[in-house]
């Protein structure tokens, strides 16, 4: 059983580099402290079988905070503002303020 088990993950992680790279190679591993992605040879970033061409570090500080924040996402969209990044983060209410999957991923928030 526990045979099996190792067969399946191990397939299910070569399928994943194989999907998410489109023939590009992995370059790098990152663990982010959200999800984990990857740095390809192309210089794109892949996380979650998705292909994006930016990663961003979005620093500043949220009203009454003691230090600076910063998110790191992966992206298709070139600039995202620190007040976009929060919100998307999941402080906001409001699902119009999410990114898409195919527009941005937070992978980092520290």
């Amino acid at each position: 059983m526990k045979k099996l088990f190792s067969l399946i993950f191990v397939f299910s992680i070569m399928f994943y580099l194989i999907g998410c790279s489109d023939n590009k190679d992995v370059k790098r591993i990152i663990n982010g402290n959200m999800k984990t992605y990857y740095e390809m040879t192309d210089d794109s970033w892949c996380c979650d079988d998705v292909s994006y061409k930016y990663r961003l570090e979005i620093k500043g500080r949220l009203n009454n905070a003691a230090k600076d924040s910063v998110y790191v996402y992966l992206s298709n969209i070139e600039n995202i503002t620190f007040e976009q990044a929060w919100k998307a983060s999941g402080l906001s209410s409001n699902t119009n303020d999410y990114f898409s999957v195919k527009e941005a991923v937070l992978v980092e928030c520290k």
